[in-house]
């Protein structure tokens, strides 16, 4: 038993060996700011750092850059650094609470913290407080992990970059006109900055990916029923596609830190009816890993650099051991044609009235642009849509009997300004239509990694690696070796500030 930041019982949960094997950490001469979490934690576990160390330290790096960045707009720095004075003395006692002991964590404000606003972002909500913890929250708390802060969210996480009238614009740490993507994009600055090693967010229709992908961070998202979901503050269930489509995930650094924190986070939650709690780590599978190396491009116009990087990369994970095959998985036009219109129906049947009513200028103006361009089905035509969703995730599960990874482009294109998806109608269409890989795959419910594939222009380009279903593992173990030659790609940034 130990004592949590708020003064509740708190159970230590038995985490395996093997889960707490994976912190052991080198000596590292960097701040500890940019240490990952692997290393965080490990170095807290034997006692080389202390938890008051390595809070102390990116509670510096907060005070210096939030600021400007504004990723954490709800500060809970002072409260992490008394946690993080009470971990320590637990751990002489007790030993680790689990595999995140004292490493700094931040939370997306659309989940449920106790006693935090769960405001989405949205002014008329700034008031709206938790009662109990969201699954990932109590999950995260469970190992050990200290919150130092909520990250930023566009209202009602709904657009593909991060600003609301509530708190403000979150700015990317590359470049300030660069969008730190969305809906997570303040869990991406934070990690890029050094906020935190590891930052919690969800994805509907991209928003950990988009984020990851303008910041040149890692992330997984993780198969529908892999990590539990559940607001307690919700005074109704979520719509249909809400819960189909939306799942909770980690942006890191590291691809190291994305697979150590999306197990802690898969924890079990009766809450969720519709988690599966199934081993991470799957059964072994054929070798060499087929992966298909998929250009369809939905009649987008792929941007050279783009086709360059997927080239590339399919040449990496060939030295890699991998073997990469051109192939298209099935059905893709098909699908794709139907996922939005039937998304945008159901969120205008569950919330195109309190969009109405509660939603600034700007976010009426983005749904606007949302709807001309993939105009919602009827009811009718909802139903049908997600009676034909069963046969493209069929035919997809064939296909990756087959082909056990799919690479593709997570966009189409280099990155986006800050505000490019509400300068214009053609703004939106283009960044929906140039990350067909994104919105698609939520509509499949599959795994998918962001990997590091180079910069453009002097900002950083992924490739996105999909998985078969609950094969989260397959998809990090290749998004590792993507790293391993293309190095973190945040380090890079952090050099080219002199920072590192």
């Amino acid at each position: 038993m130990a004592i949590d930041g708020e003064g509740d019982i708190m159970v230590v949960l038995p985490f395996p060996i093997e889960v707490l094997a994976m912190s052991a950490a080198p000596k590292n001469p960097v701040p500890l700011w940019q240490w990952s979490a692997v290393e965080l934690s490990g170095a807290i576990r034997d006692a080389r750092v202390s938890a008051s160390d390595a809070v102390s330290s990116v509670v510096e790096r907060i005070r210096a850059e939030n600021g400007h960045l504004n990723a954490i707009v709800f500060d809970q720095t002072e409260a992490a650094k008394e946690q993080a004075a009470s971990y320590d003395e637990i751990l002489k006692t007790d030993g680790p609470i689990g595999p995140l002991h004292g490493v700094p964590v931040a939370i997306k404000i659309n989940v449920d913290q106790k006693g935090t606003a769960n405001s989405n972002g949205v002014v008329a909500f700034k008031d709206l407080i938790a009662p109990e913890d969201a699954p990932v929250v109590r999950n995260l708390k469970k190992a050990g992990a200290i919150i130092v802060g909520r990250t930023n969210t566009p209202e009602f996480s709904f657009r593909a970059t991060t600003v609301n009238e509530l708190h403000g614009r979150t700015y990317n740490p590359w470049d300030d006109n660069h969008s730190p993507g969305g809906s997570s994009g303040g869990a991406s600055s934070a990690v890029a900055a050094g906020f935190c090693p590891i930052a919690h967010g969800n994805d509907i229709g991209g928003s950990l990916r988009f984020p990851a992908y303008q910041t040149g961070a890692v992330t997984v998202r993780p198969t529908l029923g892999r990590v539990p979901a559940y607001n307690p503050s919700g005074k109704e269930e979520r719509s249909l596609l809400a819960q189909l489509m939306s799942v909770q995930g980690i942006i890191a650094r590291e691809v190291r830190d994305v697979r150590l924190a999306t197990k802690v986070m898969a924890g079990y939650d009766a809450r969720d009816p519709m988690q599966v709690p199934l081993p991470f780590e799957g059964p072994a599978v054929e070798q060499p890993i087929k992966v298909a190396l998929c250009r369809e491009t939905n009649g987008y116009s792929m941007h050279p650099a783009i086709d360059a990087a997927l080239e590339k990369t399919a040449e990496q994970l060939e030295k890699a051991g991998y073997r990469v095959e051109e192939a298209a998985p099935p059905m893709i036009r098909e699908a794709a044609a139907e996922a939005l219109p039937a998304l945008y129906a159901d969120c205008e049947i569950f919330i195109g009235e309190v969009i109405k009513k509660y939603g600034s200028a700007e976010i009426q103006k983005a749904f606007d642009f949302y709807f001309e361009n993939y105009p919602p089905t009827d009811a009718e035509g909802l139903l049908r849509a997600m009676s034909r969703r069963t046969r493209y995730l069929r035919e997809w599960n064939v296909f990756l009997e087959d082909y056990p990874l799919i690479l593709t482009p997570f966009m189409m294109r280099p990155g986006f300004t800050w505000n490019e998806d509400l300068d214009s109608s053609a703004g939106t269409k283009d960044i929906f239509d140039s990350s067909v890989y994104s919105w698609l795959i939520n509509f499949l419910g599959l795994p998918a990694s962001i990997a590091p594939a180079g910069y453009h222009d002097g900002l950083p380009i992924s490739v996105q690696i999909i998985g078969r279903r609950f094969r989260e593992d397959l998809t990090l173990d290749a998004a590792e070796a993507l790293e391993r030659v293309n190095g973190v790609q945040i380090h890079e940034l952090w050099k080219r500030k002199g920072l590192r």
